[in-house]
């Protein structure tokens, strides 16, 4: 079925001027432009931070696997995710920050807003970065992946054109890659907040990651929405992330997250409307050793009409908050957002 507003789409130049205006919406459960600008520095500050060293470690680390191997390289990684722990203070106050909200809604993982647990966090990520490497060079075997939904995500695959495929920083997005292990291989296009994205396509062909494409989005134009069209039309997908704001800004809504109000964008829900495909949503969690696939429909199709857009983007921003609280009780030390991301004073 379709998501909630069924009815005509908003017109695709409209549509992706809405994806790139300028600041978060106010607290609240529609969508409106603006907001205070300190609201939209607090909450865009993870693109503001400066990338240090992220381009060489990435290479290095894809060097390292390869001369030394992984066992070797493990306490490497997490030497390196100490360095940052104990020099980023803005990454440090973020992981506290959130494991004091998992302390209060996730009692039962038994975390705390302490220096040990937040280094785990920042432990997990590393290990989490070896294991994205791994997927890219296809050393990620069979064996290592348990999809939880297969049917579905064949289901997915085999369809006449291609999907969009809602993710998140929780877990190992990357082992979508690991399609490639149930026949003829998925063409992925992954959206991205970077404007380092041809840089990071030439780390993915390293790896031989040929069947992965990053898609720069710092800004979206009807030329982007028209040509990730033409490759939903050719079968292939196309992955958003549902939680991070946009870098400059754009327009969000606030939606209830782990106890408190954060601002999630609405982007990913115009894309999807505007390519009218079907909608997934996809998490990895590393559980016992092996990566678990959750692969889940989201909507057959994202539309709306004009008098219904702004509850419809709300319903859907609240819907991916909900499904991504879902699974980050599973494994909270693998969500990996370093930054401020519940509105101040939540």
């Amino acid at each position: 079925m379709s998501a909630p507003g069924r009815g005509v789409p908003a017109a695709p130049e409209h549509a992706a001027a809405d994806a790139q205006a300028a600041g978060p919406a106010r607290p609240g459960s529609t969508v409106t432009p603006g907001g205070d600008p300190a609201a939209v520095s607090g909450s865009t500050g993870w693109a503001a931070t400066r990338e240090r060293g992220v381009f060489f470690f990435m290479r290095l680390t894809w060097l390292g696997i390869r001369v030394l191997g992984r066992p070797v390289m493990l306490p490497i990684v997490h030497l390196v995710a100490l360095y940052f722990f104990l020099f980023g203070r803005r990454g440090r106050d973020a992981s506290l920050d959130y494991l004091r909200r998992v302390q209060a809604q996730v009692p039962g993982a038994g975390l705390t807003p302490t220096w040990r647990h937040a280094y785990r966090h920042f432990r997990a990520f590393a290990t989490a970065i070896l294991d994205k490497i791994d997927t890219w060079s296809g050393r990620m075997r069979f064996d290592d992946v348990v999809f939880e939904q297969r049917a579905e995500m064949n289901r997915a695959r085999s369809g006449p054109r291609g999907v969009v495929v809602f993710g998140s920083h929780l877990g190992n997005l990357e082992v979508l890659r690991a399609l490639g292990t149930l026949g003829s291989r998925v063409k992925l296009n992954v959206l991205v907040h970077t404007r380092h994205a041809d840089y990071f396509n030439r780390i993915l062909r390293l790896s031989g990651a040929t069947d992965v494409e990053l898609v720069q989005v710092t800004s979206f134009d009807p030329t982007t929405a028209f040509s990730l069209r033409e490759k939903v039309d050719r079968g292939e997908w196309v992955v958003i992330t549902g939680d991070r704001v946009p870098v400059h800004g754009g327009r969000t809504v606030d939606v209830d997250f782990l106890g408190g109000r954060a601002p999630l964008p609405i982007g990913p829900y115009i894309i999807a409307g505007l390519l009218e495909c079907p909608v997934h949503l996809l998490f990895c969690l590393r559980q016992q050793g092996r990566n678990h696939v959750y692969f889940e429909s989201f909507a057959e199709r994202i539309d709306w009409t004009r008098r219904t857009r702004d509850a419809v983007l709300a319903s859907c921003a609240q819907r991916y908050a909900a499904r991504l609280e879902h699974y980050l009780r599973l494994a909270p030390l693998q969500w990996f957002n370093f930054y401020p991301f519940w509105d101040a004073g939540s």
